[in-house]
């Protein structure tokens, strides 16, 4: 769902808060959360980040809502990051920014990393996997502070074609050294690049994950994927035109 809809469009203010935290927007956050847990769905998936003109995109609404309702699971979709503020440490000069302002609200109500905030990645990752150094600050910090159980893999593929690139890329990114020891954060095992792109949304969703092995060779594997209507097609513009012609009309969008 999305909070800040149609305000994104019309400039209006009508949009609303998960936790009910602003007197000027209709109080409709609990209630839809406790009508979650009344119909059994108690996985909310937020859209937080990517904000353009509407400030009712931020994910700090998110801590409140997870500690008033400890029985719901909060997955903040794009991990409420925003491509016009670049990704560093998390501090408190910066803390209402980019995905800082999730850890922020975590902090801010007492929710700890590996509880029921999750962190998803659609979008954000494939803004950013070219950015090496924001990459690895922006990864660092979801793992550090929303927990290494709670980061969860997301392409947005309907809008870039094949995610091919975007996993290739992400199987071979690590955080440095340096940034372990200055920041705190994880090394970017292969355990848990296994976990971000599968097996933490296993687990959210209540899946066993298929331990039977499923053999093929590449060349059948190829053969799949030549028979994809799009193959192995990233979509956008090739050209520098192209490019500028595309961002004239997206508005900067996807």
């Amino acid at each position: 769902m999305f909070t800040n809809y149609p305000d994104l469009w019309d400039g209006s203010g009508n949009a609303w808060r998960l936790d009910d935290g602003d007197p000027r927007l209709p109080s409709v956050g609990s209630s839809f959360i406790e009508r979650c847990v009344e119909l059994d769905v108690p996985i909310i998936c937020a859209h937080k980040g990517f904000s353009q003109s509407s400030p009712y995109a931020s994910p700090v609404d998110f801590g409140a809502a997870a500690r008033a309702h400890p029985d719901v699971k909060f997955v903040a979709y794009h991990s409420g990051y925003d491509p016009d503020l670049p990704e560093g440490p998390y501090d408190a000069a910066t803390a209402d920014t980019g995905v800082n302002r999730l850890m922020a609200s975590m902090q801010t109500n007492q929710v700890g990393p590996n509880q029921n905030v999750y962190a998803e990645l659609g979008s954000t990752w494939w803004t950013l996997m070219g950015s090496a150094d924001e990459a690895a600050h922006l990864l660092g910090k979801l793992l550090l502070y929303v927990g290494e159980d709670n980061v969860l893999w997301g392409t947005d593929a309907l809008f870039y074609g094949a995610p091919q690139d975007q996993i290739q890329a992400f199987r071979a990114f690590q955080i440095g050294e340096e940034y372990q020891q200055r920041f705190g954060y994880p090394a970017l095992t292969d355990d848990i690049k296994r976990r971000v792109l599968g097996l933490n949304a296993l687990k959210l969703h209540d899946v066993d994950p298929i331990t039977v092995p499923c053999p093929f060779t590449r060349e059948e594997l190829e053969q799949i994927r030549v028979t994809l209507p799009t193959g192995h097609e990233t979509f956008g513009p090739t050209t520098v035109a192209e490019n500028r012609a595309y961002a004239a009309a997206h508005g900067g969008r996807p």
